[in-house]
């Protein structure tokens, strides 16, 4: 719908003033010549004239702003083979409300504030041959009817269905958020079946497709997520999650001594009722919290140290406490932001960004388990979430969480084999399907599980172990890349078990994978691909029986 500016309403309503006062003079004098009844025809159709007029400067006002806003920038200098992080992003949406072109446009805002050189389009406006020259694009997409297309996309959408592009896409790499309505039984369906052209045309995803069903605010997050990571920039969440209260009930380092990163085992129990329901595969929100010496070292340098309180969401509190969940100014923006007034300063600092971690374990545990790696930033501080959990928070202390639904990595509905794989702190998610499954007496499980050393880093070996001995895991594959001369991943692992792995699928087996994507996660794709055959591998994403939970 178009919205007419003041002005142009304004020159509507004298016209149409004018008719009905002409109207009204006519009624009231019977006796007029005919030929005035002529001339109010045709006042009529000039206020109908200059009403099209104005409606038509209108859209061709509003296509023009769209227009700028699409305008392909001077690209930058591409990097590391056309992939680096000032190369150029393509953002194409295809909306049938325009829901889809809102998010493209924050989506574009999200990626240029991380200084990434990015150009917007609608998807009817995207050429196969400029698919073929990008080397990153995010397709943000909406499904309607029973699966179809937004109209506009419909010639795309078309071509996609003749098959094999035209170019090739080999250099592509891409993320989808895919727009849809769960009630539907397509659901999502325009967005799975782009995924599905895009990974035939031999391009690779930068991240899992990320559903939304009716504007989940969420799934947006996740999609929010994928964006810092792919531009290195945080901001703050577009929805800001209603968090849940949960107490830090136990951490435990897993790998002392490790030539890794410290990574510990968290146990959080909720303070509030009823207490939240989850289950394998989900995900959990946390909103991170500022170390206190940075709070206090900032406020020092502001000249703000002292000063006692602000009103911070409509209650009153020191300025250090109402800062604990805020960005932070940089050193280089102290001397601009000297001797601003301290409620002034804590309504323009943004809120900081949630962090997300797989969960790994099921509420009949009792606690709500995390696996989380001690992360740092290129100044060697650590992680805003990480050092948050791992090193700032006390035990005992307070919380910030909220859980989320990830459908997409739920377990199978059926008993049937299931091959788990993951590396590092990847191990969470599937160590709380494997509780699942023990659980539920399901054992034909396979494990597949890399790490750097055996000796300290092998996560949860007590309880791996155990489930093996019970026969609760027919199989368990580890590879430990540091123990020999010759690196070996869980890749290596998975291509020497080729045979037997042809067989599990042969069988109904399900594959999910959890860990890093560069690396981990694509390497173990190429060689599922390579074993199993392409077209058999998004064959079985397509069944639902090949998911990952990869970041």
């Amino acid at each position: 719908m178009f919205k007419l500016s003041s002005s142009s309403l304004r020159l509507l309503a004298a016209l149409l003033s004018a008719v009905v006062l002409t109207w009204g003079w006519f009624s009231r004098n019977d006796g007029a010549a005919m030929h005035t009844r002529e001339l109010l025809a045709a006042a009529l159709a000039l206020a109908y004239l200059c009403f099209c007029t104005v409606v038509f400067l209108k859209h061709r006002r509003t296509r023009q702003l769209q227009e700028q806003r699409w305008a392909a920038p001077v690209p930058a200098t591409e990097i590391d083979g056309g992939i680096g992080p000032n190369a150029l992003v393509l953002v194409t949406f295809a909306s049938q409300t325009g829901f889809a072109e809102q998010l493209a446009m924050q989506t574009a805002q999200s990626l240029r504030d991380g200084g990434m050189e990015v150009r917007v389009l609608p998807l009817a406006r995207v050429s196969e041959q400029e698919l073929a020259a990008a080397t990153r694009a995010l397709f943000l997409v909406s499904t309607t009817g029973e699966g179809d297309a937004p109209d506009s996309a419909a010639g795309f959408a078309r071509r996609m269905a003749a098959g094999t592009a035209a170019h090739s896409l080999v250099a592509l790499r891409f993320g989808i958020l895919a727009l849809g309505d769960r009630s539907y039984a397509q659901y999502c369906a325009f967005g799975h079946a782009l995924e599905t052209w895009l990974r035939r045309n031999h391009a690779q995803p930068l991240f899992d497709t990320v559903e939304v069903d009716n504007s989940d605010s969420g799934a947006l997050r996740h999609w929010q997520h994928h964006l810092s990571i792919l531009s290195g920039h945080d901001e703050a969440d577009w929805s800001t999650p209603s968090y849940g209260r949960w107490r830090l009930a136990q951490r435990r380092l897993l790998n002392p001594g490790s030539l890794g990163a410290a990574a510990f085992h968290l146990a959080l129990t909720p303070l509030d009722l009823p207490v939240p329901v989850w289950q394998a595969g989900d995900i959990v929100e946390i909103g991170p919290r500022n170390a206190p010496a940075e709070v206090a070292q900032c406020l020092l340098a502001l000249g703000l140290a002292d000063v006692p309180i602000v009103t911070a969401d409509s209650v009153v509190e020191e300025l250090t406490q109402a800062l604990r969940d805020r960005q932070l100014p940089e050193p280089t923006q102290y001397a601009a932001l000297r001797g601003t007034p301290p409620q002034q300063l804590w309504q323009q600092l943004a809120v900081l960004p949630h962090r997300e971690y797989s969960i790994a374990s099921l509420p009949e545990d009792g606690t709500l388990d995390l696996l989380v790696r001690q992360m740092k930033r290129a100044d060697r501080r650590l992680g805003i979430g990480s050092g948050w959990l791992t090193h700032y928070a006390q035990e005992g202390a307070e919380i910030a969480l909220r859980i989320r639904s990830n459908s997409s990595f739920h377990a199978p509905v059926d008993d049937i084999p299931l091959i788990l794989i993951g590396n590092g702190t990847g191990l969470a998610g599937l160590r709380a399907h494997l509780r699942a499954r023990v659980r539920a007496g399901r054992r034909r499980n396979w494990l597949v599980f890399g790490e750097r050393q055996q000796a300290f880093d092998y996560f949860h070996r007590e309880e791996i172990e155990a489930w093996q001995v019970a026969g609760m895991l027919q199989r368990l594959d580890l590879a430990f890349s540091r123990d020999q001369s010759e690196r070996l991943y869980v890749q290596d692992r998975l291509r020497a078990a080729a045979a037997e792995l042809c067989r599990w699928v042969d069988d109904g087996a399900a594959i999910y994978v959890c860990g890093s994507l560069q690396g981990m996660a694509s390497s173990v794709a190429a060689v599922l691909a390579e074993v199993l055959g392409e077209d058999r591998l998004i064959a079985l994403a397509e069944q639902g029986r090949y998911r990952r939970d990869v970041y």
